[in-house]
């Protein structure tokens, strides 16, 4: 079969011929039409004109509308972006980057209230101890003769009351330390049954003060993974808060049962029942069930925030049930070791 081609003999033929008459054409009209010659040249330069700016405003079409795009980024609302379809890609990522923008503003925000009730917060609870200390230790100075067994009684409130100033000063720096992150778990194989006993050891003096017992239910060789500072520090902080928070002369049991992959540790105590929603906001920073926060049942509200936040790094859970004057706290840890 034969193709034509432009380079063959016809080809040639053909492109001399029209090079030839197109080279007529434009002598005929330089030099017998002058005008026509003008107004062609005038309509080829328009033709050109209008070509030329509709591909402009075709290419930059698109990029103004990028920029306006880019500009919505920072205006605080929720409307979508939207581009031409072809742009379909960078909507995406325009939205996408939206989003985040809007989300870390609002941690921000965040953050930012979190600073300042944290103020607002450290110079209520100080006040009040303060106010107590400065009270009696002027009561001590200013009446000389005040009978020994006064002065004793004074002495004791105003250094109890130091004593209360000191653990909610050492509350907020171990929250901000937490805020920031600078906690470090380091875990290892944890004798659960003998931190328990430990723990009911220590606190004993507590719970006395109350008339409570504390009655463990555990394996003698269960074993956990995980930091015994820091889950050391949780279980202090649950069971103080169960003692603060007991009728007098009752029992506080600790269970702690294993399962195929957790344990859980609960701590069960007898008092006046959590309505569900505090249950739903007591490891809030800041929260105390005493809403006046003039008791001497806790400190700045501010152990069960941490407790949550130890066993969260555990890899485990914390929760809160109350029924009929019974209050549980159920902590759920990871057997396992690889657990984060």
């Amino acid at each position: 079969m034969y193709f034509f081609h432009w380079n063959s003999i016809g080809g040639r033929w053909i492109t001399q011929i029209a090079a030839d008459f197109l080279q007529v054409g434009l002598f005929v009209v330089q030099n017998i039409y002058p005008p026509f010659f003008i107004l062609l040249v005038l309509l080829i330069c328009a033709g050109l004109f209008f070509i030329i700016r509709a591909f402009l405003r075709y290419v930059t079409k698109p990029l103004s509308d990028v920029e306006q795009s880019l500009g919505m980024l920072l205006i605080d609302n929720s409307e979508e972006i939207r581009l031409p379809e072809e742009l379909t890609a960078i909507t995406q990522r325009l939205n996408a980057m939206k989003q985040t923008l809007e989300r870390r503003k609002l941690e921000a925000q965040s953050a930012e209230q979190r600073k300042n009730e944290l103020v607002v917060y450290l110079a209520h609870d100080i006040r009040t101890p303060l106010t107590s200390v400065i009270g009696y230790l002027s009561l001590l100075e200013e009446v000389e003769n005040m009978p020994l067994e006064q002065r004793k009684k004074y002495t004791h409130i105003a250094l109890d009351k130091s004593y209360r100033l000191e653990k909610m000063i050492n509350e907020f720096f171990e929250i901000t330390r937490y805020n920031l992150q600078q906690i470090q778990i380091e875990k290892m194989d944890i004798d659960l049954y003998y931190m328990l006993v430990q723990l009911t050891d220590e606190l004993l003096p507590i719970l006395s003060s109350h008339g409570n017992t504390a009655v463990l239910h555990a394996d003698e060789e269960l074993m956990i993974y995980g930091d015994s500072e820091k889950l050391g520090r949780v279980f202090t902080n649950v069971l103080k808060n169960a003692a603060a928070y007991s009728f007098p002369n009752t029992e506080i049991h600790i269970i702690a049962q294993k399962s195929e992959d957790t344990v859980t540790i609960t701590f069960q105590n007898t008092g006046d029942t959590i309505p569900p929603e505090k249950c739903a906001t007591i490891f809030e920073k800041f929260y105390r069930l005493d809403e006046a926060r003039t008791s001497d049942t806790g400190g700045a509200g501010l152990g069960l925030a941490i407790a949550k936040e130890i066993i969260i790094l555990h890899g485990g859970s914390i929760t809160v049930e109350s029924h009929e004057h019974l209050t549980s706290f159920v902590i759920t840890l990871p057997l396992n070791h690889t657990a984060s």
